[in-house]
């Protein structure tokens, strides 16, 4: 064999072999291509889920704003669709679900975050793995019978006792305190993740200058954490206002523009279910009611979820 031959070959075999090399992925890639197909359909199912429900509420709300004004829709004070003279304002309901859900955070914000302070700082770690899971069991319980906990026990044992006897048995108080049970998990979860998510590096440092575990867990830990424990709050407020069985159960189904605590009023969801379980014909007023309210409360759950991915992203503390 020639040295020009010998100095040829390689080059010729790398060649033929770059080429079988490339068939070997082509034919990779057609095989693994009904997989990448499936997964990118299964990607795709919760955007084309997303536009589909949005679609439909825009549809239905704009049938109903074209026999109702925005302006008395957002500003006037009485919700009476079901009545003979009909009112559509929108306060009524939109003031219940917020207050009531704020009420809940006020009950279960600091309570989660002692829970998460304790278990992030102060638990042993087998204690905290019997703890956490006992705790997160809370949400898996259907929220039927929260709201039937909230009418039987918390309001006649809890509410009547701490308020007297002659307080409604249905009301927002009992409401607010089962759902606060209810989002107790979210909140002290999430918040305790992100207590450890902070480095010991810094407990390390802070005991190296005399602080005690008091201080370390609410001046260095809780402030590394914030963002996270911000985020979980907003995330459980838009749990709350999403909420529907423990109002409709619980805080009643009566429109009423008031921030007494002790009285029953209805709440967006708690309407949703009021109308969706009577004989309402499709095509009508009291039909397409229902898909304003729910427009609102989608847009209203979704700005909470947007704000708190702000809040995650803008205050967000990276350790290495």
């Amino acid at each position: 064999m020639s040295v020009e031959a010998v100095g040829r070959t390689p080059g010729r075999l790398g060649g033929e072999g770059r080429t079988i090399a490339g068939r070997r992925l082509r034919l990779k890639r057609v095989r693994e291509w009904p997989i990448y197909a499936f997964l990118f359909a299964c990607a795709s199912l919760s955007i084309v889920t997303t536009f589909g429900i949005i679609f439909v509420l825009f549809e239905e709300t704009y049938h109903f704003f074209e026999e109702v004004s925005i302006i008395e829709f957002l500003t006037a004070t009485e919700w009476t669709p079901l009545f003979t003279e009909k009112h559509f304002g929108v306060l009524p309901l939109l003031s219940a679900t917020f207050f009531i859900a704020l009420m809940a955070m006020v009950f279960a914000l600091p309570l989660g975050l002692a829970i998460a302070i304790y278990l992030s700082e102060y638990a042993p770690e087998r204690l905290r793995a019997i703890v956490k899971p006992i705790l997160e069991i809370l949400a898996g319980i259907p929220t039927v019978v929260y709201g039937y906990f909230a009418l039987q026990f918390i309001s006649p044992e809890i509410v009547r006792f701490l308020f007297g006897s002659d307080t409604p048995q249905i009301n927002a108080l009992a409401a607010s305190i089962a759902m606060a049970v209810m989002i107790l998990p979210l909140v002290s979860s999430l918040s305790e993740d992100s207590m450890r998510a902070v480095p010991y590096s810094l407990r390390e440092g802070a005991y190296g200058l005399g602080a005690n575990r008091y201080e370390v867990s609410t001046r260095v830990v809780v402030p590394a954490a914030l963002s996270g424990i911000v985020a979980a709050s907003i995330l459980a407020i838009s749990r709350a206002v999403g909420e529907t069985m423990i109002v409709a159960i619980a805080a009643g189904l009566q429109p009423n523009l008031s921030w007494n605590p002790l009285e029953g009023m209805e709440t967006m969801t708690a309407y949703i279910v009021q109308v969706s379980l009577g004989e309402t014909p499709r095509g009508t007023i009291e039909y397409t009611s229902i898909f304003a309210i729910g427009f609102m409360l989608f847009v209203s759950t979704l700005l909470l979820n947007v704000l708190a991915q702000w809040l995650l992203a803008r205050f967000r503390e990276v350790y290495e």
